[in-house]
């Protein structure tokens, strides 16, 4: 991960780090062999340097946390999810631009 503005999220501290966390947390559910996650890992990490302070970034490694993955249904990757106050509030499958996540941040569910 380049930007240190990317947080490493799992099974084991998706809850306090995700679904308890006081501001707006973007999750990028990732696999280290998705050729379209690669591609959005700089697209992620510009914005999560763009948004520091405001809105928490972060990636899950599908094959390393499997419950929080099958938990909330991700079925291929990326997966882009914003939870705000422990909800999802928003989510797109598949490669996607700058745009369309700032407008998943933006949303309220």
């Amino acid at each position: 991960m380049a930007s240190n503005n990317i947080h490493a999220f799992s099974d084991q501290n998706f809850e306090t780090e995700v679904l308890k966390a006081d501001k707006p947390v973007l999750v990028d559910f990732t696999a280290t062999w998705c050729g379209p996650c690669k591609a959005l890992a700089p697209v992620v990490e510009k914005l999560a340097d763009e948004l520091a302070g405001k809105v928490k970034v972060g990636k899950v490694d599908i094959d390393a946390s499997p419950d929080v993955s099958a938990r909330y249904g991700v079925r291929s990757v990326p997966t882009v999810m914003v939870f705000k106050g422990g909800q999802r509030v928003a989510q797109h499958v598949g490669m996607t631009n700058r745009d369309t996540l700032v407008k998943l941040i933006a949303s309220e569910g």
